[in-house]
């Protein structure tokens, strides 16, 4: 087996347990063009869907945050600095579209359970504390 089979696998077990738990804010799991996906339910919007993608050497992580406008505030964008200041495993980024996300890669020798429960916990506690002052400066600016 390879060692981007044993992280699919591996991702794959963990994230179908965190479904199955029923204290688990996990409400699903499932593959998607080869991609490991569960949504976690939230407080400040309904849920937020991570997706896990075991490669040969990192299993990438990403999560969709908010889009942003052509235009947009630059405290938006510094709010985002800031926190990434302050984070391990995740970082805010753009994507190609101009969408808010967060990313992140766990090299496939610290990939465990653990690691993917803490980069899991670190993407709900990014969203709740940065999803409503971003929304909060996006309205400002874009009524």
């Amino acid at each position: 087996m390879t060692d981007r089979e044993a992280a699919h696998r591996l991702v794959e077990t963990v994230t179908a347990g965190w479904e199955a738990d029923p204290e688990s804010d996990v409400v699903w799991a499932g593959d998607f063009e080869g991609r490991r996906g569960v949504r976690m339910r939230q407080t400040v919007r309904d849920s937020t869907t991570v997706w896990f993608d075991p490669g040969d050497l990192t299993v990438a992580v990403e999560a969709y945050v908010v889009s942003l406008p052509a235009e947009a505030p630059a405290s938006v964008l510094r709010q985002c600095l800031r926190r990434n200041a302050g984070v391990r495993r995740l970082h805010f980024a753009l994507d190609r579209h101009g969408d808010l996300l967060l990313v992140g890669r766990i090299p496939v020798g610290e990939l465990s359970a653990h690691e993917l429960e803490t980069t899991l916990a670190e993407a709900y506690q990014l969203v709740e504390q940065a999803f409503p002052p971003l929304v909060a400066a996006l309205r400002e600016k874009n009524p």
